[in-house]
């Protein structure tokens, strides 16, 4: 996520033909099979699963360990939490579209929006739906990078909401990396996963921008930590 625009124009996302939604569906099969196939690993070295289990949280991915995320929240929240909901910022640009229509598939709903597109207004819709205690999940380098840079959307969502955000990343052993400007990573089938949980970070509803710069870069530091390329 990038920092969130103050614009007060009302943009509307792009959406999906027909054979957009076709194709998404059938992505969808597809990804599913795989993540059944993945031998995911949870890391908790510092203990904070207990304080993740009290939910709503603010969930800090790299871009490119998307393919790994959406499986892995499926399987350590809602299975053993059914009442957990998830929300993600995605793009509202075309490729924008066809993932908020892949999260849908995995019943995580999408609010769409980024830095030069409907900031703003993604910002408050996030905002309503962590009253309504969603989980939200932001890829925090994207949605054009640079790769592993924090942007500074996701301390504001912390300081509005008041809620901990919590650095998760991983290493997965098997993996196809694309040529895209976050070198994205999917796992191959039957792949070793190891999914690690970061210390979370707070901030004060009343921090300012200095508290929020050293925030932003604790949560960079955070994830990189945990992250093994």
């Amino acid at each position: 996520m990038s920092q969130l625009d103050q614009s007060a124009a009302v943009v509307v996302p792009h959406s999906l033909r027909w054979h957009g939604e076709l194709a998404v569906a059938a992505a969808y099969v597809l990804y599913r099979s795989l993540s059944t196939t993945l031998r995911v690993h949870f890391e908790d070295t510092h203990g904070v699963m207990p304080e993740l289990r009290k939910g709503p949280i603010i969930m800090a991915f790299w871009h490119n360990r998307l393919a790994l995320s959406l499986p892995v929240y499926r399987h350590f929240f809602p299975r053993v939490q059914p009442h957990r909901r998830a929300v993600a910022l995605v793009s509202a640009s075309k490729d924008g579209a066809l993932l908020a229509h892949l999260m849908d598939h995995h019943g995580v709903k999408a609010v769409r929006g980024s830095s030069s597109r409907r900031g703003s207004q993604a910002l408050r819709e996030l905002v309503s739906l962590i009253r309504r205690g969603y989980d939200v999940g932001i890829t925090v380098d994207g949605p054009r990078g640079p790769k592993y840079d924090v942007k500074e959307g996701i301390v504001l969502l912390a300081q509005l909401t008041g809620l901990p955000v919590v650095p998760m990343s991983g290493h997965i052993h098997s993996k196809k990396i694309f040529g895209s400007w976050d070198a994205f990573q999917l796992p191959l089938p039957f792949a070793r996963c190891d999914f690690r949980v970061g210390q979370p970070v707070r901030l004060s509803r009343e921090s300012g921008p200095e508290e929020r710069e050293a925030a932003r870069l604790l949560i960079q530091e955070r994830l990189r930590e945990i992250t093994t390329d």
